[in-house]
């Protein structure tokens, strides 16, 4: 393997390298996701950032192993560099721990510069085994070249083998690898797989010294992910329950108010909220849930709203407060995650009579359903970027044509320090429509407001006369709305499906917002 003409066995060692570097590459880009997804989340920014970082350390490992290849052309010069990169490719999420901490601060504070700082940090950390992996493909390329005749075929057969190789990366891991044994393990297994090769091709080219530093590097590896294994993937006080599913981080922390609340991805909202004693959460679930007295008087939801959709119903917190408010008949909660389902239902109590959880995309699950609804709840948006398929005229037309003659739908959105732009946007596209559109301006430290729209044309005078049908705990609430409810809004832009761009809109609500952040009493509590 030291000839600029392998034989065929030793070709084909290389065609095995090419082929699992290629599959380790894309499927260390797509698992990365999931180890920041804990404390950046998963937007459409966090995804881009990574992708760019690692294009351009890929990039300059191109660059790199073409000119080693030149200066060095033996394939146990390669095999260092890929030893190198799978080793420091397994250390990532030990050695991005301690930086990952310091983000989550970030996050809290919405302090940016500790925040861009902590990014840079981890996708450094990412980019330097990215960068010695990309050197594979360009340096086999030198190694596996007989002549310049067939130069063209040859860096096109192990380009292309790289390329399939990224194809399984894209699947394997992400439908074997993450829900069987999650983040940690998912990286040492990318790094045993190259190590396991570059170890083999070290005993071919009789380098025994090399292969046992191999074994020893995966040993290490090895280690260190049995070791912290059963460690939490974030660690926090009062931590319940966490867990990787197939789309997200999920967490559970009991607070010491005495609240329990799940957190998704960065944590930086509660998704869910429940306390054993306390009915009303005094959040946005509580007002999305009294909604139906928004209809036009005379209107008894207790007789008259007894079917409920939920969009995004999380660990079941509006379905409880519908049910507590209501008892209405049935009650069906769409949510994409399943391990968000049954984590409601072991540590949220989402078990009311009628409850009928479904796993699905709520947009799909509504054009697929025949069903008529009297009141259609809307939280589906993961902070603090909100889908925009769930924000456009094209999605709330559908939802109308699923509301019953007197239906109701209720939307919660992002209203950060004041910023009403996502909240002027969405009123104004439901008023495209709908007759009615009412805003519930929850307090500063909520972050949020609650878009209430009816099918039929209604008013304020409508929803105080309502009341009189409430039990005490409505009655509670709907005196709390009184003095935040308006039907008052900027006119904006219309959303469609075409042009919707609510991500936007959220980057110039939080550079807005950190430049003049201070956190209110009570933040990230509820």
């Amino acid at each position: 393997m030291t000839t600029d003409a392998p034989d065929r066995g030793r070709l084909a060692f290389i065609h095995v390298l090419v082929f699992c570097c290629g599959f380790v590459t894309l499927g260390a880009e797509l698992v990365a996701s999931r180890l920041l997804a804990p404390y950046f989340g998963t937007s459409l920014v966090v995804w881009a950032s990574l992708i760019g970082i690692i294009l351009i350390a890929l990039s300059a490992g191109y660059v790199l192993g073409g000119a080693q290849a030149d200066r060095h052309p033996r394939i146990s010069r390669l095999l260092i560099i890929i030893s190198a990169g799978a080793f420091l490719l397994g250390l990532v999420p030990f050695l991005a721990r301690p930086v990952l901490t310091v983000a989550l601060e970030g996050v809290r504070q919405f302090s940016f510069g500790i925040l861009i700082g902590s990014f840079a940090g981890v996708l450094v950390l990412l980019g330097v085994p990215m960068l010695l992996l990309g050197a594979c493909t360009p340096f086999a390329v030198r190694l596996a070249t007989r002549n310049v005749a067939e130069s063209g075929r040859t860096a096109g057969r192990l380009f292309a083998l790289s390329t399939v190789g990224s194809f399984l990366g894209a699947f394997v891991p992400t439908l074997l690898l993450l829900p069987l044994t999650g983040t940690r393990w998912t990286f040492a297994t990318f790094s045993l797989i190259l190590l396991a090769v570059a170890a083999t091709g070290f005993v071919l080219e009789r380098r025994r010294g090399l292969a046992a530093a191999a074994v020893a590097a995966a040993l290490v590896v090895v280690g260190l992910a049995a070791a912290t294994g059963a460690a939490p993937i974030k660690p926090v006080a009062g931590l319940v329950f966490e867990a990787e599913s197939p789309y997200q981080y999920v967490q559970v922390v009991d607070r010491p108010s005495g609240w329990r609340v799940l957190h998704l991805n960065e944590g930086v909202v509660a998704h869910s909220k429940y306390h054993p004693d306390r009915p009303l959460t005094m959040g946005e679930w509580d007002f999305e849930a009294i909604a139906p007295f928004f209809n036009p008087a005379p209107y008894d939801p207790g007789k008259q709203a007894r079917k409920w959709l939920i969009i995004g119903a999380g660990a079941g917190t509006t379905a409880k407060l519908a049910h507590t408010l209501f008892a209405p008949d049935s009650i069906v909660g769409v949510e994409l995650d399943p391990v968000v389902i049954e984590t409601g239902r072991n540590y949220f109590h989402a078990d009311m009579p009628g409850y009928t959880p479904v796993v699905a995309d709520g947009r799909g699950w509504l054009k697929g359903s025949q069903e008529r609804f009297d009141a259609i709840a809307v939280d589906a948006y993961r902070q603090p970027y909100v889908p925009f398929e769930l924000t456009t005229v094209e999605f709330f037309t559908e939802v109308r044509e699923h509301l019953a003659d007197t239906g109701v739908v209720a939307v919660n959105a992002s209203r950060p320090s004041g910023d009403t732009r996502l909240v002027n946007a969405l009123a104004t596209t439901m008023s495209r429509v709908f007759p009615s559109v009412f805003l519930i301006n929850l307090p500063e430290r909520n972050m949020t407001t609650v878009i209430v729209a009816t099918t039929a044309k209604s008013s304020l005078q409508d929803f105080r006369r309502n009341a009189r049908f409430a039990n005490p705990l409505s009655r509670t609430l709907i005196s709390r709305a009184l003095g935040m409810v308006t039907t008052h809004y900027e006119e904006s832009l219309t959303l469609t499906d075409d042009h919707a761009p609510v991500e936007r809109l959220m980057d110039l609500m939080l550079v807005g917002q950190a430049s003049r952040f201070k956190p209110p009493k009570g933040f990230g509590e509820y």
